[in-house]
């Protein structure tokens, strides 16, 4: 880390301000080849205050009129001396401006660089780090705030806790067994049980929010379902406010899946219109069909649209059958404004929600959003404290295990060893959940998702 580096930190579109971002030893030497204050030059003024002055291109002249501020390291966001200039937003002369940088002894900066050289000084852990990506790509509020909250440390504190808490079980080991004449007290048997048992609750609890973070961060997986011509792509539309789907009065057009993401309430959906299940001599239909079922494996809630104003057929039974299939199903009757057939009550009995809704007029829509975000709301809770990230989930899951099985081998008697053995591997697993043991090439492929210029 003892090169400097400049990025563009904001959107490579036409906007009212740009920002470039740098960062390394020679931040204010840089900064001072291409800003231009008037009086002193930048390095010498005052640290977090924004300062006025020309910008510079390569050979020297002004090409626009900006602000700039220095962050003296190590209380900076990458722990070393930083900087920002504040220009115009054309992407013409942030090129330019970052140009300009490159000229003055900065290089450009690889993605997800500035946060990665956060993480190595110690201006955060990896929980958080992660979480920086997390809180660019949050599609909801509520991503947001969880994210928001793992920046502040939600997660990392508890897992601080519970490191320390086996650190501190395993060198008194150690101290024992490595110096017996030394006059050191022995772990009292009490004392581990509690510790094993407290780490492995709160790892479990930790462990149980996974399934609604992936939901929150990713969308809610739904299908829906239901026999051709049942207005399953009416439904899709309604959902998204626009046309998306291709809506005629010929059962079967929808021949292939069709994905969406909609936000319905604070909870995002990724919705998954499916071709009408039915058997056909259609090869194309039958491969939609066959695409149809595998989306209903792979679906968390399906909206079954059934077509109000006709008895059940056959067909309607086959799609019954697979959307039962999946955890949650939402019964939709469409057509509303036409005389019922359904019998309405009998399926009452069967599905836990059935919603009457118009998909050509809109009716019973609002009902039937307001279903689905109460059945995935949020309960109360400090935010942050929800796992969203695949990697940190299996670390945990790996610590969890270690830490029962030291506790069912303290419980069995065995020797220290083995309990020495399974608690090391569970520091190892958090030492990867936060950062404190890594190999260096997966920090890099972590950081490598992240943007350039964060």
């Amino acid at each position: 880390m003892g090169d400097t580096i400049a990025a563009i930190a904001t959107a490579q579109s036409p906007g009212a301000i740009g920002i470039l971002r740098v960062t390394g030893p020679e931040t204010c030497a840089i900064l001072d080849r291409v800003f231009r204050p008037k009086g002193t030059p930048l390095s010498q003024r005052e640290g977090r205050k924004m300062i006025l002055g020309d910008v510079l291109d390569r050979e020297g002249r002004v090409i626009d009129h900006g602000l700039a501020v220095l962050f003296p390291g190590p209380n900076s966001y990458t722990g070393e001396d930083c900087g920002e200039i504040h220009c115009h937003g054309s992407p013409l002369v942030l090129q330019e401006v970052l140009l300009s940088l490159f000229q003055a002894g900065a290089r450009q900066a690889k993605g997800g660089e500035f946060t990665q050289r956060a993480f190595l000084n110690g201006r955060m852990d990896l929980i958080e780090a992660e979480a920086v990506a997390d809180l660019i790509d949050a599609e909801t509020a509520e991503a947001a705030r969880n994210a928001a909250g793992q920046i502040s440390g939600a997660i990392s504190r508890g897992i601080n806790e519970i490191y320390e808490a086996l650190m501190a079980m395993t060198s008194r080991f150690y101290a024992v067994v490595d110096y017996p004449d030394e006059d050191i007290e022995e772990l009292q048997r009490s004392a581990m049980e509690e510790t094993l048992a407290d780490a492995a609750q709160k790892l479990a609890a930790l462990l149980a929010t996974f399934d609604r973070g992936r939901l929150m961060k990713q969308g809610v997986p739904t299908v829906i379902l239901g026999r051709p011509n049942a207005g399953k792509s009416s439904l899709l539309n309604g959902l998204l406010g626009y046309d998306r789907a291709i809506v005629t009065d010929v059962a079967g057009t929808t021949r292939d899946t069709v994905e969406e993401k909609v936000l319905v309430g604070r909870t995002l959906l990724r919705l998954i219109d499916t071709a009408g299940i039915r058997e056909t001599e259609d090869a194309v239909e039958r491969i939609g069909v066959r695409r149809s079922r595998d989306a209903a494996e792979h679906a968390s809630l399906a909206l079954l649209v059934l077509d109000r104003s006709q008895a059940l057929t056959e067909e309607d039974e086959t799609a019954i059958a697979v959307a039962r299939q999946v955890p949650e199903c939402f019964v939709v009757l469409n057509k509303c404004d036409l005389p019922a057939v359904v019998d309405e009550e009998a399926l009452r009995r069967h599905f836990a929600s059935v919603s009457c809704i118009s998909a050509k007029t809109g009716e019973g829509l609002a009902a039937l959003t307001e279903k689905i975000e109460a059945l995935y709301a949020v309960a109360g809770g400090t935010a942050g404290e929800v796992l969203t990230n695949a990697r940190q989930a299996e670390a945990v899951s790996r610590a969890l295990e270690a830490v029962r099985r030291a506790g069912e081998a303290l419980a069995a008697g065995m020797t220290p060893d083995v309990i020495l053995t399974e608690g090391e591997q569970a520091l190892e697993a958090l030492g990867e959940l936060n950062g404190k043991s890594l190999r260096e090439d997966l920090v890099a492929t972590i950081f490598s998702r992240f943007c350039v210029g964060k």
